[in-house]
């Protein structure tokens, strides 16, 4: 089983389609509070249709409480523009959580600076700053899945 983070997300549309994602990978959604949204709002509902009751998600105050609330030895990985590695060259394990920020502002810098050598990045042209939140998302935890099934 994989997770999936999302840090302060603002866009409901996003997050229920992530949801979604989640549910069709077997996948834990972990939202970080503030919420941007409220969970019962129509457009998270709409972009979720009715998967959203079968998805499972946890919610947390703040990452403070999410990490006291994880294993010993979770690896999570951040993903960012703001670093060169690739994330096709992580090497994805059962368990691993897949942190991504806010759709404005991705994760904060603190957050990054501590954790340089788990962060990865989806490239893209130049011309371009980020992708959409939900598309990042199946794009990295489908390489995820992807790898995990040669493994079995």
């Amino acid at each position: 089983m994989l997770n999936v983070v999302l840090l302060e997300p603002e866009i409901p549309p996003n997050t229920g389609t992530i949801g979604r994602l989640c549910l069709g990978t077997g996948s834990v959604l972990h939202l970080i509070e503030p919420l941007g949204f409220s969970l019962d709002d129509k457009l998270l509902k709409r972009a979720g249709l009715d998967y959203w009751q079968h998805v499972q998600v946890k919610r947390w105050r703040d990452w403070t409480a999410f990490i006291a609330g994880q294993p010993g030895g979770a690896r999570c990985w951040f993903l960012t523009t703001k670093t060169d590695r690739a994330y096709w060259d992580v090497e994805f394990e059962e368990g691993d959580y897949l942190v991504f920020g806010r759709e404005t502002r991705g994760l904060p810098a603190p957050l990054l600076e501590a954790n340089v050598s788990s962060c990865a990045t989806i490239p893209m042209a130049a011309q371009t700053r980020s992708l959409n939140l939900a598309t990042s998302v199946g794009i990295v935890l489908y390489e995820a899945v992807r790898q995990l099934s040669r493994r079995t």
